[in-house]
């Protein structure tokens, strides 16, 4: 077939399938999202259904399962953390995310062709490093004992001493798949930044470098109906427009306002566009508002940049299933802090949303509820 023949066929499959409108592409990925109503399912579960949790900071994947879990308690997530069963660990996006200990073993290598695309920043401070050799080194010092970034860069810097230090450091980050040993992470507990190689951790081997395919249906499964963009987005990959087209036969297809194609798993949920969103308390850097090209579904465009401030992130409210503020813990008070004018009925599921959330994540612990303005 020749490419503009392709091209007209994909224009038609796009320009006559269903079109979602924004509400109804919102309340499915909430759905998808667990955000609609608290699942029953165990942390462990959810943190493999939602492909990982983003996590800079220690809280915010306890925060993220609270908000979306039937029982959950932060001790749950921390055991698993101890145990193993979860790790910390840099994938999608070049961030830290939180995963089962699977999917730390085959996520990390689908998305290592974006961590040696990120080593080309830092050519000039890697110039004479062999970065073979640097990842062997790396391997045999973080796996005699866990080592911090600065311990890495010292011991490093014997090797290359006219190498960047930093650059270095990230190269080790980028060429292998460091995770962050416990305490890190672990829930009211303190502890640096420690690092050992996933094999070593777990105790398992890598796993060999898996085609998208698989991943394509889980990600569709927790963040769909979804463009190509969109997961790669999600990933920080790209060329995956292959891999959608491989599974296309089993996919079901529509488009959204714009005329964008959005695959879909046909038997996935996808709820009226009136279905209640209740308020939820998300933490700073959920996946949920950072895993599409168009944010649309859940960020109102007039409120693109207001969870940012300089470098800092801030917690984020949704409200009727769409961005609507801020929060902070202050002291003895949630402060909550709405981007609008939120009415009388929805001041008061905030509220008892927020109750709720405090008495998970802080039990036996009184905070007020006040409601602030957003000054930015």
């Amino acid at each position: 077939m020749s490419a503009s023949l392709a091209s007209v066929r994909g224009m038609t499959k796009t320009t006559t399938a269903p079109v979602l409108g924004n509400r109804a592409l919102n309340r499915a990925t909430l759905d998808r999202q667990l955000l609609l109503r608290p699942a029953s399912m165990s942390a462990k579960v959810a943190v493999k259904h939602l492909l990982g949790l983003q996590a800079q900071n220690v809280k915010p994947p306890y925060y993220a399962l609270a908000a979306r879990l039937e029982g959950f308690a932060p001790a749950e997530l921390s055991g698993l953390m101890a145990d193993r069963e979860v790790v910390r660990i840099v994938s999608m996006r070049s961030t830290i995310h939180t995963h089962t200990a699977d999917d730390c073993l085959t996520l990390r290598p689908l998305v290592q062709p974006a961590r040696d695309r990120e080593l080309t920043q830092f050519r000039k401070g890697l110039q004479g490093v062999d970065l073979d050799r640097l990842a062997d080194l790396a391997r045999e010092l973080v796996e005699a004992e866990p080592r911090t970034m600065k311990q890495l860069r010292e011991a490093l810097l014997v090797e290359w001493p006219d190498a960047d230090p930093q650059a270095l450091a990230i190269a080790a980050r980028c060429k292998l798949p460091l995770v962050q040993v416990t305490p890190r992470g672990l829930w009211g507990r303190s502890g640096q930044v420690a690092l050992t190689t996933a094999e070593h951790w777990l105790n398992r081997p890598a796993q060999p470098t898996p085609a998208p395919d698989a991943t394509v249906l889980r990600y569709l499964a927790a963040f769909g109906p979804a463009s190509v963009k969109d997961m790669q987005t999600w990933a920080g990959l790209t060329r995956l427009r292959e891999a959608f087209e491989r599974l296309r036969p089993g996919l079901v297809t529509f488009r959204d306002e714009h005329g964008v194609e959005l695959f879909d798993l046909p038997d996935a949920p996808r709820p009226d566009a009136d279905t209640p969103a209740p308020p939820r308390f998300l933490p700073e850097f959920d996946n949920l508002l950072l895993s599409h090209a168009d944010r649309t579904r859940v960020v109102p465009p007039e409120y693109y940049g207001r969870t940012w401030q300089g470098n800092q992130a801030h917690c984020t409210l949704l409200v009727d299933g769409f961005l609507a503020g801020v929060w902070k813990l202050e002291g003895d008070a949630l402060v909550v802090e709405p981007f609008g004018r939120l009415t009388g009925a929805q001041r008061e599921e905030v509220r008892t949303e927020g109750e709720r959330m405090l008495t998970v994540m802080h039990p036996g612990t009184s905070y007020d509820i006040r409601f602030g303005t957003v000054v930015r």
